[in-house]
């Protein structure tokens, strides 16, 4: 099993920025993506942002490309959501998760979650 858990989370004014961090534990070897998924208030939840554990590939949803940006760090077995010129539409709780393959299936592991608002 994985163990993720988000932290940096928090209350922003439009067009601040904020970091999340995600930090895994536990099979880490099991891991070959990483991704950031996001739900807002009576909205399904969104994919965000993808990466490979291993390799420089990442993926982001269109609504956040230019504006946020998905890294991690190997060797502190922790991924980052660098998130900058963020918008109330940003408002969400934001999840981690990690996969086996880029579809984030059933086995798929996730963390508890981290709230993010951005007022206006």
């Amino acid at each position: 099993q994985v163990q993720l858990v988000e932290s940096g989370g928090g209350l922003v004014h439009a067009g601040g920025s904020l970091r999340l961090s995600c930090a895994a534990s536990g099979s880490i070897s099991s891991i070959y993506v990483m991704g950031w998924f996001r739900r807002a208030p009576g909205k399904e939840r969104e994919f965000v942002a993808a990466i490979a554990w291993n390799g420089d590939s990442t993926y982001y949803a269109d609504s956040v490309k230019g504006r946020f940006t998905i890294s991690r760090d190997n060797a502190k077995n922790t991924g980052y959501l660098q998130m900058n010129s963020l918008k109330p539409e940003d408002t969400a709780v934001y999840y981690c998760a990690s996969g086996k393959t880029w579809v984030f299936g059933d086995d798929a592991y996730w963390g508890q979650g981290t709230q993010v608002t951005v007022s206006s």
